[in-house]
């Protein structure tokens, strides 16, 4: 029987280290399989000192302990009742039968010392591949934060992630994810727009890949990749909701999906299994999932076309990718759920985060860039509560120098003049950018509402510079009203309360759009507004400011039709500040007096659902026929008063 990755490395360990540390998750497992329902051998307390000396801080242990089935909790490590048995027995059946083999050897004893210097040694000593030799963990610093149990939960990410990124450096699996990615087609786009960018300013300094990072993004997010809040059911194709969880399965486990959701059908009573896979092979396969997914898969193709990119964790639960522009010679934030590049400020400023830890993982080294993302130092501070400052610089600076062990010397001098170019970066004062004022675009509005991603930038900002904003005219300000009306038919805004002016074009009016179109079908005769072909995800709004003319929001009344086919979805719903109101495009007039004495307001239509080649049809705005010219598709009434 083949041996699991975590067996592996954890057999690259000397054979007394690897005995010890054998034992120790041997009793681990023996007491879950003797006492299945007694919770204290479910789980492992982090700070325990002999978890936190004699486990920790050797190859492959951990790890391990993940491939048993256990999940990574705050202060502990926890084998869920959703666990496999048989996972558990599988991996300490081949533990037990390797610890068998080397004791039947009666190798001499070689003196026992569970530390870094111990453990490299060891490592050294064993013949490895570079990539093996790079991924040797180190223990803890002997300076802890006042919480031992946090500091070691703290580590463990820290280590988790840092191995994890070693598999973006596999050659087959780097070859394997060019074979998805046009690279041909990408590369002459980006060369396109190169050209055209220089000739428009000779001047111009950003370089082919920098382009090529734009190109890979979009393709990513609106051809590639699809995002799941929950999957249709594989029965009926109906719309499940998320009901828990589900046991892995070997295979799952196998791929790394330590978690796997219950998406379960109300109507034929069915659930559907939801593996959330951690192995950016298999990701290749299933193309979708959330951010996890998306940025552990999207850093893959990265490193498949010669890009240097690292993985980033933030601590507030979301995770993206950065990748080093030669050109500008700074590292630029990417996110491929978003389709964004270069708004590191996204977070905190558009999405509201609370942002305390960001760290970067690459092949390299970690870096914490929590300051590029933040500009408000002094409150991510206060939030940095987890562990001491100095000891995450001295953990840092511990896997750096074991990482980087095998680095020449001229590699070491270029990291650490990109780390100075980077702390001045940090240090220096940051203004958010249009492009970082907007909430999150990415998953369900229950789904971001409930993580509290969907804020808009306030009135006022710069963002108003991103799109139109209907402000009442002189003549809609004596009249107290603001009437908007648009036809999908004629492709134009009318607004009746200002002398029926017309406005062409249904993008004129619009406060922000994300990958939609509106689409003619000249041989159903019908007209509609759909997400761009293969977009998992689309997003269209409109904003009504009162304030400029000093009035304020008596009441409003919105009528919006919209239409879906199979598991197609379209979520309407309007915002005002941390106001958010969900209503149905049935084509009848909704009224909403809970915006009473409102100054601003914005209505949103999100697209995402369908099914087969043709989802992205499965979901429309203002579908109407070409022969209706009278009947409006969207309609909004606003009375107004004094402020």
């Amino acid at each position: 029987m083949a041996m699991s990755p975590a067996i592996t490395t954890l057999c690259e360990n000397s054979n007394e280290v690897f005995l010890d540390v054998a034992k120790l998750l041997l009793t681990y497992a023996d007491n879950i399989l003797r006492y299945p329902n007694e919770e204290k051998y479910r789980s492992i307390r982090i700070g325990n000192p002999t978890f936190s000396t004699k486990l920790l801080p050797i190859k492959g242990a951990v790890e391990c302990l993940f491939e048993m089935g256990f999940e990574e909790a705050e202060t502990h490590l926890v084998f869920p009742k959703s666990a496999s048995v048989e996972q558990l027995k599988l991996i300490r059946e081949s533990i037990a039968a390797e610890r068998d083999q080397r004791l039947q050897r009666e190798q001499p004893v070689q003196p026992t010392a569970h530390t870094t210097t111990a453990s490299a040694s060891a490592s050294a000593a064993a013949p490895e591949s570079s990539a093996a030799a790079s991924t040797q963990p180190v223990s803890p610093p002997l300076l802890q934060p006042p919480s031992l149990e946090s500091s070691m939960s703290f580590f463990v990410t820290l280590q988790s992630n840092f191995q994890h990124v070693m598999l973006y450096e596999n050659p087959a699996l780097q070859q394997k994810a060019k074979s998805h990615i046009p690279h041909q087609q990408l590369s002459s786009a980006a060369q396109h727009k190169l050209k055209q960018a220089k000739e428009a300013d000779p001047e111009f300094k950003l370089g082919i890949e920098d382009f090529l990072v734009l190109e890979l993004l979009r393709w990513f997010k609106q051809d590639f990749f699809s995002w799941v809040d929950c999957l249709p059911c594989s029965s009926c194709g109906g719309s499940t909701q998320n009901a828990g969880s589900l046991s892995p399965s070997t295979d799952d486990l196998r791929w790394g999906a330590q978690r796997v959701e219950n998406h379960y059908c109300q109507g034929c009573r069915l659930s559907t299994r939801f593996p959330r896979y951690n192995n950016p092979e298999k990701l290749l396969e299933t193309r979708r999932g959330r951010c996890g997914e998306w940025a552990n898969c999207f850093t893959l193709c990265c490193r498949a076309l010669g890009l240097e990119a690292r993985y980033i964790w933030d601590s507030t639960d979301h995770v993206w990718t950065e990748i080093y522009s030669v050109s500008q010679r700074r590292w630029l934030h990417c996110d491929s759920c978003e389709n964004v590049c270069d708004k590191p400020l996204l977070y905190e400023v558009g999405w509201g985060k609370k942002l305390a830890y960001v760290l970067a993982f690459s092949k390299e080294q970690v870096v914490d860039v929590t300051w590029r993302y933040s500009c408000k130092h002094s409150e991510v501070l206060s939030r940095r509560t987890r562990v001491q400052e100095a000891w995450l610089l001295h953990t840092i600076n511990g896997l750096n120098a074991v990482r980087q062990q095998s680095l020449s010397p001229e590699r070491k001098k270029v990291l650490t003049e990109r780390l100075l170019v980077e702390l001045v970066e940090f240090i220096s004062p940051k203004t958010p950018k249009p492009g970082e004022l907007g909430g999150r675009n990415s998953g369900s509005l229950a789904w971001r509402i409930a993580r509290g991603e969907t804020r808009v930038a306030d009135s006022g900002t710069s963002a108003q510079a991103a799109g139109y904003v209907f402000t009442p005219t002189e003549q809609e300000k004596n009249d107290r009203l603001l009437h908007v009306c648009y036809s999908a038919t004629k492709d134009q805004y009318c607004r009746l309360s200002n002398n029926s002016e017309l406005i062409q074009s249904w993008d004129q009016c619009v406060w922000r759009k994300e990958s939609v179109f509106r689409k003619v079908e000249n041989d159903w005769q019908m007209v509609y507004i759909a997400r761009t072909e293969g977009s998992s995800m689309g997003r269209i709004s409109w904003k009504f400011d009162v304030a400029p003319v000093g009035m304020k929001i008596k009441s409003v009344s919105v009528m919006a039709r919209s239409q879906t086919f199979h598991s197609g979805k379209v979520c309407w719903h309007l915002q005002s500040g941390q106001i958010t109101t969900e209503f149905s495009g049935d084509g009848k007039m909704h009224s909403f007096s809970n915006l009473s004495g409102s100054s601003d307001f914005i209505v949103v239509a999100e697209l995402s659902g369908g099914e087969g080649e043709a989802f992205w049809q499965h979901s429309q705005l203002f579908r109407q026929s070409l022969k209706e010219t009278e009947e409006s598709s969207f309609e909004i009434l606003i009375q107004l008063e004094d402020a």
